[in-house]
């Protein structure tokens, strides 16, 4: 886009090309595989969980589905990033413009931002049914459960979208060229011509802010929690509990050590390649959604009960029709 602005001729860049991975633009086909084999493993991960909980009654409660939500945003967040980077590898064709890139930008950001939100969800839900048993079932609602939700959505959508609105007003002029292999807020401001320190202030502070105010939710919390679970007189009760509180840790501990490292490397690295900074980028961004279904999936007993039964009747229902599949005596070539 061309224009005057202040009495000069200016020009703003309104479409961008995705290098992906700078350092392989002639063998960027050879990176189609491994992506894709890996978005395959994290649909049919994520997916299958859900529809355990979504097709078992005993599951229809409010951690599970939690974590059936928790899933469903890994797949979108899988699914805004890796399509797009295949097509793009696969038929050179990787020019995004500039409404798309943001639109993009705003998806990745809101959906990581929301599954930290749902994280904070499932600590309150864990803290009403560990520390309030038996008022558990009349204080988390499905009215509550939904309302936490809209809440955790529109608290994220207030801490991106004021990144995503300044990004929009900034003229990009130093070149089209975005080396990344989606439209990462900071690999599209070294694109731009003035100044942007204010966009630097605000995309920090909400970082920062975001991130310590949800370190200390979750910190208080399960904090609260394993203390009222080692007074519970059930070894039973209390080893369920512990458990529980474990998975939910582990899945905490893997989202945010991947933001916070890919952050601390992309400061601190400053003089590694590209290459390696798109690869941690794509490492932060698809680890959760790789790893919490397993996690999910292995340590919750009522969710490993029901995958354990699916795959049995799965390897019954093979064998039972693989004789039906022979032709008979009768039909056997002469």
């Amino acid at each position: 886009m061309l224009g005057w602005s202040n009495g000069t001729y200016n020009e703003s860049y309104t479409s961008f090309l995705l290098m992906g991975f700078p350092g392989m633009q002639e063998t960027r086909a050879l990176l189609v595989l491994p992506f894709l084999s890996l978005y395959l493993v994290i649909l049919f991960t994520n997916a299958l969980v859900i529809h355990t909980v979504a097709s078992q009654r005993s599951l229809h409660q409010p951690m599970y589905l939690l974590i059936a939500l928790l899933l469903a945003v890994n797949i979108c967040a899988a699914t805004t990033v890796v399509p797009p980077m295949l097509f793009s590898f696969s038929t050179r064709f990787n020019r995004i413009s500039l409404p798309r890139c943001l639109g993009q930008m705003f998806c990745i950001y809101f959906l990581i931002v929301f599954d930290c939100n749902i994280l904070l969800v499932m600590a309150l839900d864990r803290y009403v049914a560990i520390c309030y048993p038996l008022r558990y079932p009349e204080i988390v609602t499905g009215q509550l459960l939904a309302g936490l939700v809209v809440l955790a959505a529109t608290r994220s959508t207030c801490i991106v979208a004021p990144v995503v609105v300044l990004a929009s007003r900034v003229r990009f002029c130093r070149s089209d060229v975005i080396r990344h292999f989606a439209c990462e807020h900071m690999a599209l401001m070294k694109l731009s011509c003035g100044d942007i320190s204010l966009n630097k202030t605000v995309g920090l502070t909400v970082r920062i802010f975001n991130r310590v105010l949800d370190m200390l939710l979750l910190g208080a919390s399960y904090s609260r929690i394993i203390h009222a679970a080692f007074r519970i007189s059930s070894g039973r009760a209390r080893s369920k509990a512990l458990n529980t509180c474990g998975s939910h840790l582990l899945v905490i501990f893997t989202v945010y050590s991947s933001t916070m490292s890919s952050s601390i490397v992309y400061r601190v690295a400053r003089t590694a390649s590209q290459d390696v900074h798109n690869l941690l980028s794509a490492f932060y961004l698809l680890l959760p959604c790789l790893v919490n279904p397993i996690i999910y999936g292995a340590r919750t007993k009522e969710i490993r009960q029901h995958l354990v039964a699916l795959f049995q009747r799965t390897q019954q229902q093979v064998f039972t029709e693989k004789p039906q599949s022979l032709p008979s005596n009768r039909e056997l070539p002469g």
